[in-house]
């Protein structure tokens, strides 16, 4: 092996070290029947396997390994800026601090290749592409499937209406209608028992 390609391996596994900061980044949901509450990493291997098992009910034309790809470089910038919950305002600054983090980050690798995740990341961002539509669009199922399989927990705590959880969703239906067909009425169902339990 060559000065040069030893050095760049290095790199690599300094990177490969480094994310592992983010099995310390905390979400605000529990896995289903766990007390404790999930990491950004756990989370970003569950939603790549929820993309690849709900392929086949896009509406779009996709590439499920750009998406896969997507899915796994979009909370990286969670080690440095944290997470927020999904439905409080996400703001310009803590964006901006994210992709600085994911820069940090995919500093460690080579330039061509630091450049081509950071589009993707981009892309994902500005969710406009077939792919990104579909990444952002599954990326809310696991946080949905954690509350309606969790007594709404997430929900409950951070008293998020039915209103609110209906719109954040929503962009569900922008790449499933039948995805979001499906949940929005297990949504719906479970705030209608919430509102039943309440007036007992």
């Amino acid at each position: 092996m060559s000065d040069e390609n030893l050095k760049q391996l290095k790199s690599v596994i300094q990177f490969i070290v480094e994310i592992e900061k983010l099995k310390n980044v905390h979400r605000k949901t529990r896995p289903v029947d766990l007390e404790r509450y999930e990491n950004s990493a756990e989370h970003s291997w569950h939603v790549c396997i929820s993309a690849l098992m709900l392929q086949n009910y896009s509406d779009l034309r996709i590439d499920i390994n750009r998406v896969i790809k997507m899915l796994l470089i979009h909370d990286l910038g969670e080690i440095d800026a944290g997470d927020t919950i999904i439905y409080e305002s996400e703001t310009l600054e803590n964006k901006l601090a994210e992709r600085d983090g994911v820069k940090r980050l995919l500093g460690y690798l080579g330039e061509e290749q630091a450049a081509s995740y950071l589009d993707l990341w981009d892309e994902f961002e500005e969710g406009k592409t077939p792919d990104a539509v579909y990444a952002k669009a599954i990326d809310r199922v696991p946080p949905l499937l954690h509350n309606l399989h969790g007594n709404y927990h997430s929900w409950v705590e951070n008293q998020v209406s039915r209103e609110k959880v209906l719109s954040i969703n929503s962009r569900i239906g922008k790449a499933s209608d039948s995805l979001w067909d499906f949940l929005k009425q297990r949504i719906n169902n479970a705030f209608d028992t919430q509102s039943e339990l309440k007036d007992k």
